[in-house]
Formats: C-alpha cells, structure tokens, sequence
C-alpha cells in the first residue's frame, strides 16, 4: 500500500512547497493554486489559463454526456440481467466484466481501429468527412463505463424485494407502471452511484481519450500529459491535486450513497 499512497501524498504537500523545484522543500505557500487560475503556465503559450479551463469544460462536457449515455444503458443491461430470462444470459453476464478486466491501453487502440475502418467505410460510401472528435472520446468512454454501471445497479436490484413487483402486479398492474412507480425508485441510489462513478472514471480517463481525440477535444488529463511532456513544475502538481480531490468527493459520496441507502 506505501507504494500507492507515498507518491499521491507526495504530490499533495509539494504542491504547496514554496518553491519551483519540485524535489526540494523550502516551506509553505498555495501561490501555485492561484498561478493555475491567474498566470501563464509555463513558458509556452498552449499552457495558459484560458486553454486549461478550456480543456477542463471539455472534460466536464465528456463526462457529463458519456455518464448519462452510460448510466441509461447499463441500467437497461442490469435490470435485463436481474429479470429477464433468455437464450445467451449467461454470456452476456460474462461478457459484462470484459471490460473492467482488460487493459486500458487494449480498449483504446482497439477503439480507435474500428473508427478508423468506419469513418473509412462512411466516408468512401457517403462522401462525409467523419473524424475523430467529442463523438468518438464520448463513445469510447461510454464502451467502458457500462460494465461499472451495470454491476452497481445490479448490486442494488439483488437488494430489492422482489415481493414488491409481484404485489404491483396482483393489484392490476402492467409492466410499464410497475417498473417506474416500484422498480425505479428502489433502484435510484444505485443508479446515481452508478452516475457518478462513470462520471469520475470519465473525468480522470486519459489512454481511451489519447487514441480517440481530435482536433480542439483537448481534456483536462491530455493537458496535464502536454505539460508533463516539458517539465514537472509546481503548477502541475497543484492541478492534479485538484483532480484528485474532486475525483475522490465524487467517489466519497457514491460510496455513501449506496451504504446508506443500502440500510433502508
């Protein structure tokens, strides 16, 4: 675990260090949090401020949409596999966990050939200009964030007493009422926690949004990676800080939110 946390704690206090060198101490200070929102950043131009709030509205626009497209269906896939009774359950229940299990960097290259090969095809055929963009970060983000929605909603329908649908139904109701007036509410923790745990992993992504962005889809993990690519300076420690407590809050309260409800 020392090999985990040693280096997040070590890039927390030496985001404070008043000094550029990020190996050396020489005391407190928080300027580096406020150069991030006042100053240039670096000595190149594409680190300035104007294009690091830039890219963080473009990882909030990302995540925002790839975790509400996420959270539709992996609620649609939960609840198919908690109630529905099909030829090929079983191997859709296995192919659900493909996704949390392999690499990150498999996922990405393996995106980003089939986009290559589909805009070849569309494009050849219709004479469009398809291209990688904003579509093809929010698709591939979707592609593995179904696997984690999927199980936490299904975490919460295995909780849920099933008595509740079968007495909806003996008092005369259909499939539709029953699902949005019983199944719906029990099931809404789950789903939120599922909101924000694909919004966080979408917001923190870096390999799958490397190999499937475009022109002007910059995010905030691809900005911090262009900095990285110069020099570690105490801005950039100071950003990542940022990133890590908003990504741990979002985490926090996912967590809380399913033990709480979890009790009820």
């Amino acid at each position: 675990m020392i090999f985990l946390w040693l280096p997040i704690v070590l890039l927390v206090v030496f985001s404070f260090n008043d000094s550029r060198a990020v190996n050396q101490w020489q005391g407190f200070t928080g300027q580096w949090y406020g150069n991030i929102f006042n100053n240039i950043i670096g000595t190149e131009a594409r680190f300035s401020t104007e294009l690091m709030l830039h890219a963080v509205g473009n990882s909030l626009f990302v995540s925002v949409v790839a975790g509400i497209i996420a959270t539709i269906i992996g609620t649609m896939v939960a609840l198919s596999l908690a109630r529905g009774h099909y030829p090929g359950r079983r191997l859709l229940d296995g192919l659900l966990y493909i996704p949390l299990v392999i690499p990150d960097i498999t996922q990405g290259v393996s995106l980003a050939m089939f986009f290559m090969i589909a805009f070849g095809f569309i494009n050849n055929l219709l004479g469009l200009g398809a291209n990688y963009g904003f579509g093809t970060i929010i698709v591939g983000h979707v592609a593995f964030n179904i696997s984690y929605v999927a199980v936490v909603v299904r975490a919460r329908l295995a909780h849920m007493n099933p008595r509740l649908e079968e007495a909806a139904y003996d008092l005369g109701a259909n499939g539709w009422q029953t699902f949005w007036r019983i199944t719906f509410p029990q099931i809404l923790p789950g789903i939120i926690a599922g909101w924000l745990l694909a919004f966080t992993l979408s917001l923190d992504d870096y390999v799958v949004t490397f190999f499937n962005n475009g022109v002007g889809t910059t995010t905030l993990s691809i900005f911090v990676y262009g900095m990285l690519k110069t020099s570690v300076t105490p801005e950039i420690n100071a950003l990542s800080t940022l990133m890590l407590v908003a990504s741990t809050v979002l985490v926090v309260i996912s967590l809380g939110m399913q033990s709480q409800f979890s009790k009820r």
